[in-house]
């Protein structure tokens, strides 16, 4: 199951450049995580400074 990115997402892009698998992109307001390419490791919601990423 892949991480998601709330609704709180400031995109600061503290998890863009965090993870591994390049599963995350820009968006206009905030940012999402392809889950085909998301391997769950949890990287990004440990870096992300406002708790907006998770499993869903």
């Amino acid at each position: 199951m892949a991480y998601v990115i709330g609704d709180n997402c400031m995109a600061c892009g503290t998890c863009l450049d965090e993870c591994p698998s390049g599963a995350i992109s820009a968006g206009d307001e905030k940012y999402s995580i392809n889950p085909d390419l998301c391997t769950e490791c949890g990287t990004c919601a440990s870096v992300c400074p406002n708790d907006a990423i998770s499993l869903p």
